[in-house]
């Protein structure tokens, strides 16, 4: 739940603080006051698009920050875990949002910097925010679908899953289908091209690294006098001269010479430099032998460098054809072997190839069956308890139809799909169009809820919808912007009744211009603007109970006095009593204990 959240230059806000409860708090205040502002900075701090425009006139940057506890929520654990924020001693975490005027955003989650889109994800986990927007996008069919589908749950996004991996494949086989078959003659033509220049690479066969070795052996070839001088004068000055003349010892006996010279001398420091001399004589052994060796290995065969320079210009030719060296020849021949196994055009690989999309429809409209006999099923169950909220609303003799119909496929339609003998679309999310239908009475016809239903009633079915939607939903804290717009009098009373059972397993916050529903609250903040200088600012206040008679008389006479009081703590009493007889019956037995 949202324990606190903090505003700093947001709009009409120069500096406030939500200190907020598990249950039912409202938040009410003059209209220009900043209400909307608390719901923008919910709407930052769930990774929501930043607006400059919302930064409040002087400052340079607008704050907003929330501690939240997530304790049991294994999806906001995870999160907090993988960002590497801090947490509290009390198991809560702060998340930070800052929208500069130079449209620069920043994200913090337990004084750590991180990416919106990680507040974004939190706050998926542990709040939910419905407002007037939400309940035009409800009224689109894409967005009905995802309402009953997230009312249904496992029950439909198990299939669901299924069928949209299985689409994925059946989409990929369709598209290689029909290239390979509209691009025959142009697959054919790179074919034959892939397939001439791996017959020439593979004529040639080269080895990995081949040009660089053969260069170094002709480089050899072509100075093998060179070489053979300096290894022999080498050879000669390290092993002595091969004829023996014992004027040219070499230096291996010179060392000889200096090593029976110390060892038989009488001094101890002489002959302790014996063993380090005879190191030296091992090692110059060793040279000697390597470059006796090399000197045998050169021997000038001009076969073998016309041999080599015909087989460094065979690599040449394919190197100016295919790539700058041999290794990125090789690799040319492997892409080549690659894009010529999907370049078949043969009858035998269409014909393969459709009788695998034909097999991978068989089973893409088993799960598309399965999906929407899930969603026919949670349709009347999310129907009833629509209804059952509408009731409640003082909308008795009103009843919501939820239709799940599979959408016909369209003429040249790609993506068509047979099921039962008819041709449906196939699309991202199923085969099915959804649809709210409102009846306003016995005997009406049912129409789209935008058709049938005033503007009140349209936001009522609307609080209907997310009341029953907050039941299966997993998410702690939800917020209502005004949602109870264009309503009043009884119904408005039934709202604040219906937010005040939801607030029993829910932490809610309302953001209201009604009396009727900030008097269920458990905790009333109000929203306060003054004027210094002739500079708006507003605050948010906590108010008391004597406070809370005043604030609701002012929203139901205007102003606060005597006649409004009394209304005020009419209605107040009402909702109070309204909630304790609510009040589940273990709870009030406990009470009496």
């Amino acid at each position: 739940m949202l324990a606190e959240m903090r505003i700093q230059g947001l709009g009409v806000i120069e500096d406030a603080l939500l200190e907020l409860h598990a249950g039912f708090t409202v938040v009410t205040g003059e209209t220009g006051a900043g209400k909307t502002m608390v719901v923008t900075g919910l709407h930052l701090l769930s990774g929501g698009r930043a607006e400059v425009s919302k930064v409040r006139t002087g400052m340079l940057k607008a704050f907003v920050e929330g501690r939240f506890t997530y304790s049991g929520v294994e999806g906001a654990e995870r999160i907090v875990t993988d960002s590497g924020a801090d947490v509290d001693e009390d198991g809560s975490v702060i998340a930070l949002r800052a929208v500069a005027v130079d449209g620069r955003s920043r994200a913090h989650l337990g004084g750590r910097s991180v990416p919106v889109g990680v507040l974004a994800e939190l706050s998926e986990q542990l709040i939910a925010v419905h407002g007037q927007n939400d309940q035009l996008r409800l009224l689109r069919p894409a967005e009905q679908r995802a309402v009953i589908d997230r009312f249904a749950g496992d029950a439909v996004a198990k299939p669901l899953r299924a069928y949209q991996e299985i689409r994925s494949e059946w989409l990929a086989v369709i598209a290689e289908l029909t290239e390979r078959s509209t691009r025959s003659r142009e697959m054919a033509q790179q074919a034959d091209l892939l397939k001439h220049g791996l017959t020439e690479i593979d004529a040639v066969a080269p080895e990995p690294g081949e040009d660089v070795e053969l260069t170094d052996q002709i480089k050899r070839l072509a100075a093998v006098d060179e070489l053979r001088a300096a290894a022999t004068e080498a050879h000669a000055a390290v092993s002595g001269s091969p004829d023996g003349d014992l004027d040219a010892p070499g230096a291996m006996g010179l060392v000889s010479e200096a090593l029976r010279r110390l060892s038989t001398a009488e001094d101890a420091v002489l002959r302790e430099l014996a063993p380090r001399l005879e190191e030296a004589s091992v090692l110059l052994t060793d040279v000697g032998a390597e470059l006796g060796n090399y000197v045998e290995t050169l021997d000038a065969d001009p076969a073998l460098l016309e041999k080599v320079l015909a087989r460094q210009s065979d690599l040449k030719r394919l190197t100016r054809k295919y790539a700058a060296d041999v290794d990125g020849v090789l690799a040319w021949a492997d892409d080549a072997r690659r894009r010529l196994e999907t370049m078949d055009t043969s009858e035998e690989a269409l014909a393969e190839l459709a009788l695998r999309r034909d097999q991978l429809a068989i089973q893409l409209a088993a799960h598309a069956s399965e999906v929407s006999g899930a969603r026919e099923k949670a349709a009347a169950s999310l129907a009833a308890e629509i209804t059952r909220e509408l009731s409640g609303l003082a909308m008795g003799q009103a009843a919501i139809e939820v239709t799940v119909e599979q959408r016909p496929a369209e003429h040249g339609d790609t993506h068509a799909l047979t099921i039962d003998g008819r041709a449906v679309h196939a699309g991202p999310d199923g085969v099915d169009d959804v649809e709210l239908l409102l009846r306003a009475h016995d005997g009406a016809p049912p129409l789209p809820v935008h058709k049938a239903a005033s503007g009140g009633e349209l936001s009522r079915v609307m609080l209907a919808i997310e009341v029953v939607l907050a039941h299966a939903d997993t998410v702690q804290t939800l917020v209502f912007d005004e949602v109870d717009a264009g309503v009043g009098g009884r119904a408005a009373v039934e709202i604040g009744r219906r937010l005040a059972r939801l607030a029993r397993t829910h932490q809610v916050l309302v953001v209201t211009h009604l009396p009727q529903v900030a008097a269920f609250a458990d905790q009333h903040l109000v929203v306060d603007k003054g004027h210094t200088g002739g500079v708006t600012r507003s605050g948010v206040k906590n108010l008391s109970q004597t406070e809370r008679v005043s604030e609701l008389a002012r929203m139901l006479a205007g102003m606060d006095n005597e006649t409004g009081r009394a209304h005020a703590e009419e209605l107040l009493a009402t909702a109070e009593k309204d909630k304790t007889e609510f009040e589940p019956k273990k709870k009030r037995a406990a009470k009496k204990k």
